[in-house]
């Protein structure tokens, strides 16, 4: 190693990535995932205001282009406080790793570290704020459904995932790591089904449509241990990159129905949406918190045993007709290559 490459903002995020997150902080896999998205968008910005992630000196990340970055976040993405505070507390604790390593940066530290966490939604008396539930209206999903260019491998696949996340109600976080093993394909009598893990690891079970299923398959003939999911590169696609594919094509389906661009739509927007029709089309609640795993350790013995069936014919009642196509590849390794392998 050469002293030149401690000036490069590279070098550290890499042992910060694969060294101190997860050996010596100890952190879990979707912690890090999280770390790793803020700064892999951070290192986007900078790539599109001209300068190269690869070859960015740790002190031409500046506190003013942070704050860019920052502000870029709420009024171009149109993220919220919450989501620009997180991206900045990843940033701050980057930052201080690198400022603990190598004294050197202190003060380049410091001047990151006065870029304030923005308040939000404080009510009187300091009550928490009920942040309200945005979903799409049973038209509006379709509209969303039918953006995607089926006819090209990339528009198959996004295709695919929208209709997993619609399908089963998942997380983002829950579909990055969906694996091909992870999916069980009916036989006529029995549903095809998916196990999706979701927080704390617990798993759950979820039916899938025959079109869902149909729309999956090409995408099922690797290694059972592989994820189902990969990006254009051919990579395991991750949240960042699921949030970036519905925000895009939340775009190009306001343009068709004005009404979806008054909300703010990510994947948590189209698991909002699949719980609602599900419980306009008379599904119960209990039903739809096993559906989607609202399962707290208290009411766990209340919705486990919720029956698969009873979830296979609720499904029915508001699926969305869709057709099938398939995949891609190439591979890349500049940094931002490296954060899309990890």
């Amino acid at each position: 190693m050469k002293q030149s490459d401690k000036e490069l903002i590279g070098y550290w995020l890499r042992r910060y990535l694969t060294e101190y997150l997860p050996v010596v902080r100890n952190l879990s896999r979707n912690t890090i995932t999280s770390y790793r998205d803020a700064l892999r968008q951070l290192l986007e910005y900078v790539t599109e205001n001209g300068l190269s992630p690869d070859k960015l000196r740790v002190e031409e990340l500046t506190s003013e282009l942070v704050a860019s970055f920052l502000l870029n976040l709420e009024r171009a993405k149109n993220c919220s406080i919450q989501t620009r505070n997180h991206r900045l507390s990843a940033i701050h604790s980057f930052a201080n790793y690198i400022s603990t390593s190598e004294p050197q940066y202190l003060f380049w530290y410091t001047k990151l570290k006065n870029i304030p966490i923005k308040r939000f939604g404080l009510k009187k008396h300091y009550e928490k704020a009920i942040p309200k539930v945005v979903y799409l209206e049973k038209d509006e999903m379709k509209t969303l459904l039918s953006i995607p260019d089926k006819t090209t491998s990339q528009g198959a696949r996004d295709y695919a995932l929208l209709m997993f996340l619609y399908n089963s109600g998942a997380r983002a976080t829950e579909a990055v790591n969906l694996r091909i093993q992870d999916i069980a394909i009916g036989n006529g009598v029995h549903a095809s089904l998916a196990t999706i893990r979701g927080k704390g690891n617990k798993t759950r079970v979820c039916p899938l449509w025959d079109s869902t299923v149909k729309l999956l398959q090409p995408y099922m003939k690797r290694s059972p241990e592989e994820p189902i999911f990969l990006n254009r590169y051919g990579d395991p696609i991750t949240r960042f990159g699921i949030y970036e594919l519905v925000s895009r094509y939340a775009a190009k389906a306001a343009e068709v129905m004005p009404s979806i661009g008054e909300k703010n739509i990510s994947p948590h927007t189209i698991r909002h949406s699949t719980a609602s029709h599900l419980l306009e089309s008379g599904v119960d609640i209990n039903t739809i918190r096993s559906w989607l795993g609202h399962v707290s350790v208290d009411t766990t013995n209340i919705y486990a045993e919720v029956n698969i069936r009873m979830k296979s014919k609720a499904l029915k009642t508001c699926e969305v007709f869709v057709k099938g196509v398939p995949k891609y590849n190439p591979k890349d390794k500049t940094l931002i290559g490296f954060l899309k392998s990890l």
